[in-house]
C-alpha cells in the first residue's frame, strides 16, 4: 500500500469518482432488492451491467468515473449477495443482508488493468491526472488492478495487485510450534519469547483524552468533525503500529523456520470473555496468523493450524493432563516432575500435534 498526495483539484476528482461508484452500488442494490420483493426474480452480474449502460445515458455525472470502476461497484454488490446466500445456506445466526452505503462506509474504488499508469514517482489515473506517489519499494511483476482508498482521516492510498512468481526461500528443516498469549505475544517451542507490544494499552490515555473533547462538542458542527478526525487519527496510529509489528514478526518467523505450527483459535468466541476481550483484540492474533500463512505460502514453507484443545493442560513430556487456571503461569507435572513455563509447554504440545498431522 502506497501513500499518494493528490492536490486540491485531484482530491475533488477522486471524491467525485468515489461518489459515483457509491451511487452505482446503492442503485444496483436497490434494483436487485426491489425486483426480488416485487417479482421474486434475481439478477446476475451480467444483467446489472446492462442497466449500467442506461444509467450512464440518463446520469451525465457518471462520465466522471471510468467504466471499469463502476463495473467493480456492481461486482461488490454481487459478492455481497453471494456471501449472504452462503451464510443463509450454512445456517448462521447473523446472515447480514447487504446494506446501502453511506458517505463514510464506501471508501475505495478499483481499476482493472486499464485506466491508470505507474510512472516513477507519479501515478497517472484516468479522469484525475498525475498524482504524486511515495514509491517506498518498487512494484514487482505485472500490475493487474489498482485500488484507491480514502482513509478515515481523509488520506489517500494506492494498492496494486500484481502477478508475480513466488519468491521461494532456501529450505529449512527446523520446526516450530507457536503459542500466542497475552502476557507474552507469542512463545516459540525453542524457548524464544516475543514481547507483547500492547499498542492499544499504551495509547489508551491519549485516546481517552481526544474522546472526552469529542463528546463535549455539539453534534453536526465543524468543531465536532474536527474532534472526530482527531479520534480517527489516534485509531489509525494504533492500527499502523500493530500492522507493522505483525508484518515484521511474521517475516522473522517465516525466514527462520521450515515448518510452522500454530493454534486454530476461534478469536471471536474468545472475545466473549469481557475481562480479556480488550487485551485479545489488542494482540490481533488472527492478523498475525494470516500474515504468517501468506508469507509461508510464498516462501514454500509448511504452515498448519492444529486443534488448541488441552495444549496448556497436557504435559509435553509424559502427556499427563491437569487443570491449569489462567493465573498459574508455571506447569508442574506430578508424574514426571517437569517444571516449565506454561506457554512453552503449550508451544511444545502444538509442535508435537503439528508433526503428528504431517506424519
Amino acid at each position: 500500500m502506497y501513500r499518494i498526495f493528490p492536490n486540491k483539484k485531484q482530491t475533488h476528482a477522486l471524491q467525485a469518482v468515489l461518489d459515483e461508484c457509491r451511487w452505482v452500488y446503492n442503485k444496483t442494490l436497490e434494483l436487485r432488492k426491489n425486483l426480488w420483493e416485487q417479482a421474486k426474480k434475481s439478477l446476475s452480474l451480467y444483467d446489472t451491467n446492462k442497466f449500467l449502460r442506461l444509467w450512464r445515458e440518463e446520469c451525465p455525472t457518471l462520465e466522471n468515473a471510468n467504466s471499469h470502476t463502476l463495473q467493480n461497484a456492481q461486482e461488490r454488490v454481487d459478492l455481497a449477495f453471494a456471501a449472504f446466500f452462503r451464510r443463509v445456506k450454512s445456517g448462521e445466526k447473523e446472515v447480514g443482508y447487504p446494506r446501502f452505503k453511506g458517505y463514510n462506509h464506501y471508501d475505495s474504488f478499483t481499476f482493472k488493468e486499464t485506466g491508470f499508469k505507474l510512472d516513477d514517482e507519479k501515478l497517472r489515473v484516468s479522469k484525475v491526472g498525475n498524482i504524486k506517489l511515495v514509491l517506498h519499494r518498487p512494484v514487482e511483476g505485472t500490475i493487474k488492478t489498482l485500488t484507491l482508498r480514502r482513509s478515515s482521516t481523509a488520506k489517500w492510498y494506492a494498492s496494486f495487485s500484481a502477478e508475480v512468481a513466488p519468491n521461494r526461500l532456501p529450505k529449512r528443516e527446523n520446526v516450530v510450534g507457536i503459542d500466542v498469549g497475552i502476557t507474552t505475544f507469542a512463545t516459540l517451542s525453542d524457548g524464544v519469547e516475543i514481547e507483547n507490544p500492547r499498542f492499544f494499552r499504551k495509547e489508551e490515555k491519549a485516546l481517552a483524552k481526544v474522546q472526552r473533547k469529542l463528546v463535549k462538542e455539539v453534534r453536526r458542527t465543524p468543531e465536532r468533525r474536527f474532534r472526530r478526525k482527531a479520534v480517527a487519527r489516534t485509531h489509525e496510529r494504533i492500527g499502523f503500529k500493530r500492522s507493522n509489528f505483525s508484518h515484521q514478526t511474521s517475516r522473522i518467523v517465516v525466514n527462520n523456520y521450515g515448518s510452522i505450527f500454530v493454534e486454530d483459535l476461534w478469536v471471536n468466541r474468545l472475545l466473549h470473555n469481557h475481562s480479556l476481550a480488550k487485551s485479545i483484540s489488542d494482540a490481533a492474533w488472527s492478523s498475525f496468523f494470516d500474515m504468517v500463512s501468506c508469507k509461508a505460502a510464498e516462501a514454500g514453507r509448511t504452515f498448519i493450524k492444529v486443534n488448541p484443545a488441552y495444549t496448556s493442560q497436557d504435559c509435553s513430556s509424559c502427556g499427563h493432563r491437569q487443570k491449569m487456571p489462567l493465573s498459574q503461569r508455571i506447569f508442574n507435572c506430578p508424574c514426571c516432575s517437569l517444571h516449565i513455563s506454561r506457554d512453552l509447554n503449550a508451544a511444545l504440545n502444538i509442535k508435537a500435534l503439528g508433526l503428528q498431522s504431517v506424519g
